[in-house]
């Protein structure tokens, strides 16, 4: 599809989306001093569903809609040529490749019974190997993973044409690691690990102490994508990214029934992490979500089209100044009128949080939602390369960008 019958295409559903929903009321709402009075969209909850366009299941032909599905969703060769996705990641996180330039690793066993010997076939023993690898899996699995997964460098895993859960069991763990997808896996019910022998290599394995109940831990690690992963009720977080991970790019992910749903940066005393960057793109935060869509410290973070139908403190959050840039995302408020703040500063005076660069370009308030913005009128946050910007399409295309969100179905059609 061309961009301009794309184009074209994105216009004509909104217009049928905005036709089908109920009639909204419009109010004028006083925003910050630092923000022009606008007009504001309020719903009822009744009328999330069909802004989504997820009242019913898609039947129909195979599309994609968003930068990053169109590079290889809807080939009819997609399962001949699964590498191709490698060259389709943008934002932050645009340089990772995963197992592109190793051979392919079949999983046939879905089993976890032993983390310092595993077995050929598993999961574990895939992720374990030194070597590039982009690891497929051979028909439908549910894994329970007995301890955490910890996964070596230059790895792809990747579910298309399987219904692959991680769940009931322990996470998925990059400590030290670099360029890793995680594409197209359920990862839902992951408890707290209870420590032990675990190996996390061909010619190594130790002692790690006890798991927190992350669904994917990220520490230390950099070129990390995640793509089309669906995850909710995690015991702890859905995902964490701290100790200085960076170029990081979090894609077209459907989060639902959590609390602390992504951290960026676990410590105000831990100053490596302002090196830290991350992509949040084409995410839908769904479902009795609460908080942390993301919390961040330090860094610079783009939260650029996603698609905020759910929270019940607040979306964005964060501490010690990062640099928070949110551009064409749409955010739907909770209907208690003391949660209507899409915003949250952490353990700072407002006479320090004023001078945080939080901004809010061209996103889509409705039911009563604001952003809170930061920071000098003109910051200089654009001064960044071409490669790691996605550029924000408008806030009213939201709901198209996000259809799709969460994993696909491919087994047996175009993906």
């Amino acid at each position: 599809m061309s961009f301009a019958a794309l184009n074209c295409f994105l216009l004509k559903t909104v217009e049928t989306e905005e036709s089908n929903k109920q009639p909204n009321h419009k109010v004028l709402e006083k925003t910050m001093s630092n923000q022009p009075l606008e007009f504001k969209d309020v719903i009822t909850n009744s009328t999330r569903r069909s802004l989504r366009g997820k009242h019913k299941k898609y039947t129909g032909p195979c599309m994609a809609i968003n930068p990053i599905d169109r590079c290889w969703r809807c080939k009819k060769n997609w399962a001949k040529n699964r590498k191709r996705l490698a060259k389709c990641v943008l934002g932050f996180g645009h340089k990772t490749r995963g197992g592109k330039k190793g051979e392919y690793y079949l999983v046939t066993d879905n089993s976890d019974d032993d983390v310092v010997n595993p077995k050929p076939g598993t999961l574990r023993h895939a992720v374990i190997q030194k070597r590039p690898l982009w690891i497929i899996f051979a028909h439908d699995m549910n894994i329970k993973l007995s301890k955490e997964l910890m996964v070596q460098s230059h790895k792809t895993i990747d579910g298309r044409g399987a219904n692959v859960h991680i769940a009931y069991g322990c996470g998925i763990t990059l400590q030290f690691v670099h360029n890793v997808i995680i594409h197209n896996i359920h990862i839902h019910r992951v408890v707290r690990s209870s420590g032990g022998l675990i190996r996390d290599s061909e010619d190594h394995y130790g002692y790690r102490t006890v798991g927190d109940g992350d669904g994917i831990s990220i520490f230390g690690s950099s070129k990390i994508w995640l793509d089309h992963i669906s995850m909710s009720e995690c015991q702890d977080g859905l995902i964490d990214a701290i100790q200085g991970s960076t170029a990081i790019t979090i894609s077209n992910c459907h989060f639902t029934h959590h609390d602390h749903v992504i951290l960026l940066g676990a410590s105000d005393t831990y100053s490596k992490d302002q090196y830290m960057q991350v992509t949040l793109a084409f995410n839908h935060f769904g479902k009795e979500l609460i908080q942390r869509m993301p919390r961040c410290r330090w860094g610079y973070f783009h939260v650029v089209n996603n698609d905020y139908t759910h929270w019940k403190l607040y979306a964005i959050g964060g501490s010690t100044h990062p640099t928070i840039i949110s551009q064409g995302n749409r955010f739907i408020a909770p209907d208690d009128p003391l949660t209507k703040e899409i915003t949250h500063r952490n353990y700072a005076p407002e006479s320090e949080w004023r001078n945080w660069i939080w901004r809010s370009e061209g996103d889509r308030f409705m039911n009563g939602a604001f952003f809170v913005t930061s920071g000098p009128p003109s910051p200089p946050h654009l001064k960044l390369k071409k490669k790691d910007i996605i550029k924000a399409k408008p806030a009213i295309f939201v709901g198209r960008l996000t259809k799709f969100s969460g994993t696909l179905k491919c087994k047996g059609v175009k993906c």
